[in-house]
């Protein structure tokens, strides 16, 4: 009897221990807004671990759900084909915000009325009115700026639904529901130009929720180095390094976990920056990493030679590297993993909310991992970051700031950035000239301001007076943009003094260019790459 006791006893104390202990998290379901990354930001910002999933493929709501927001919408809740979402396992029973759309859903559901608004409200509106006997608007005064996009409006709200506030447009731009801790906010607070949303986020969050926010870089680092542990165990890893942010995080979390079993390996497709290749493993040699570098230029370059479609260009590399790979991996005995750099962007952005598969805009895509027949298996210690977290992981880690603070560097490299047919020569001209601009914003302690930069090889050349020649050569645009995660993107007004500059040292050390210019379009439309 005391011994079947003490069983049940260890049981209720494993499951305690596993519920205590299981990681809390906000549920995002995402409805296609395209601010939907940008509220998971906001809740990590507050240190509070959050998952975005479809609102048509949700997970199971168990105990680590604390919390859950419905995103916007580009549907109407007046479209016949708008999503639609049972929420009888939510609502009332876990604290529940909708924003903008899920505002307008949560009201409509539940016998509200939703019409076309006779003034829409796009951009910036202003509260007129705010209640503080709920927990959501606590700390936001009158006045507070908010960011609308909406095209409808609630008319009237369900009963037991209360307005708490106002905008001139909007009467019902909040509204909590009474006896439960559920909300609607017809504004977007997950965006910066709502100068409280944070304060309505963390009022959620923290108070509606009742999240701990334990979620910290220290925190992530030791949960993912046991997790390692425990699932490789001794078996061999082999992870492609690129020198940039998320596969040198990558690295060390898995030096931390398994050591001289993770074999890295970095390669030279010809296509890097100038002096890159050197650059990149004399940086790996200070964090005692596993590294070897394989110079495959010829290879690359050969099989690109003449090619100038961007599809083309991209499966030829992605090709080339699987072989170069794995002909490198076979020469690591007992190698059972491939580790790879994604991180959470990636996998969000695989993943449609309508069921179907995403638009492909890469091809050249860490998610997926390799070929069926290099038998690897899978693994990703990065998918649940985005890049300003993992760079947080990594200054916990004390990884040099030079590897965290690097601008991202597409994968195929230069070939994206040569538009028209790729040779040997082009690729020469264009390392020169992305040196100039690179090492130039460094000069001017501008590179750190700037989140990605790079010039572009143009298919046009253009007349040219050097002195008393007449010239016939090639153009090159720069690009400097500024971003969080690179979802958007806008351009960064650098100083004409030092576009000037630049563009002088360009057409005066690189031989074959007479003309520059520089690129001022923002994402979207525009894409960061020309491709």
């Amino acid at each position: 009897m005391l011994k079947n006791a003490f069983k049940r006893h260890t049981v209720i104390s494993m499951f305690r221990y596993i519920f205590t202990h299981m990681q809390k998290k906000i549920l995002i379901l995402d409805f296609g807004s395209q601010y939907t990354q940008l509220i998971a930001r906001r809740v990590r910002e507050l240190d509070t671990y959050c998952e975005i999933h479809p609102f048509n493929n949700p997970p199971e709501i168990d105990n680590s759900v604390i919390g859950v927001i419905l995103s916007g919408s580009p549907f109407s809740t007046l479209d016949d084909n708008a999503p639609q979402f049972d929420l009888s396992a939510i609502k009332g029973k876990l604290p529940l915000l909708g924003v903008c759309y899920g505002a307008q859903y949560i009201a409509k559901i539940n016998g509200g009325n939703i019409e076309p608004s006779k003034i829409r409200e796009y951009g910036r509106a202003n509260i007129s009115y705010v209640s503080d006997d709920y927990n959501l608007m606590n700390g936001v005064p009158v006045a507070s700026q908010v960011w609308m996009s909406h095209g409808d409006t609630i008319t009237a709200l369900p009963n037991g639904y209360e307005i708490i506030a106002s905008t001139k447009d909007a009467d019902c731009a909040a509204y909590h529901v009474s006896g439960e801790d559920t909300y609607g906010i017809q504004f977007h607070p997950e965006v910066y130009h709502s100068t409280h949303g944070k304060t309505i986020l963390k009022n959620f969050i923290v108070g509606v929720c009742g999240a701990d926010q334990n979620w910290t870089p220290d925190s992530f680092v030791d949960s993912t180095v046991k997790n390692l542990k425990s699932k490789i165990g001794t078996e061999k890893v082999v992870l492609g390094l690129s020198g940039g942010v998320d596969s040198s995080v990558a690295a060390v979390l898995l030096d931390k976990a398994i050591g001289e079993n993770l074999h890295c390996i970095f390669v030279d497709n010809g296509l890097l920056r100038k002096g890159e290749f050197e650059q990149v493993l004399e940086q790996y040699k200070t964090l005692g990493l596993n590294v070897k570098g394989v110079n495959a230029k010829d290879r690359f370059l050969d099989e690109l030679d003449g090619v100038s479609d961007p599809e083309a260009k991209r499966k030829i590399i992605g090709r080339v590297f699987i072989d170069v790979f794995d002909d490198e991996s076979k020469k690591i005995e007992d190698a059972r993993w491939l580790a790879q750099g994604t991180i959470y962007p990636d996998v969000i952005e695989s993943v449609s909310v309508d069921g179907g598969p995403s638009q492909t805009i890469k091809s050249h895509h860490n998610v997926g991992g390799l070929p069926d027949f290099m038998k690897l298996k899978i693994v990703e210690p990065l998918k649940l970051l985005f890049k300003d977290e993992v760079r947080r992981v990594g200054r916990s880690m004390s990884i040099p700031e030079q590897i965290l603070e690097r601008h991202p560097f597409p994968g195929p490299g230069l070939a994206i950035r040569i538009l028209g047919a790729i040779t040997r020569e082009k690729v020469r001209i264009l390392q020169e000239v992305d040196a100039v601009f690179i090492n130039g914003l460094k000069e001017h302690d501008l590179y750190n301001k700037v989140w990605q930069a790079g010039a572009i090889f143009l298919p046009i050349q253009s007349v040219g007076v050097m002195g008393d020649e007449r010239t016939y050569e090639n153009a090159v645009a720069l690009r400097a943009v500024e971003s969080t995660d690179g979802m958007t993107a806008d351009w960064v007004n650098l100083p004409y003094d030092f576009l000037g500059k630049i563009s002088n040292q360009i057409i005066n050390r690189v031989k074959g260019i007479n003309r520059v210019v520089y690129d001022i379009s923002s994402k979207p439309p525009a894409t960061i790459e020309w491709e």
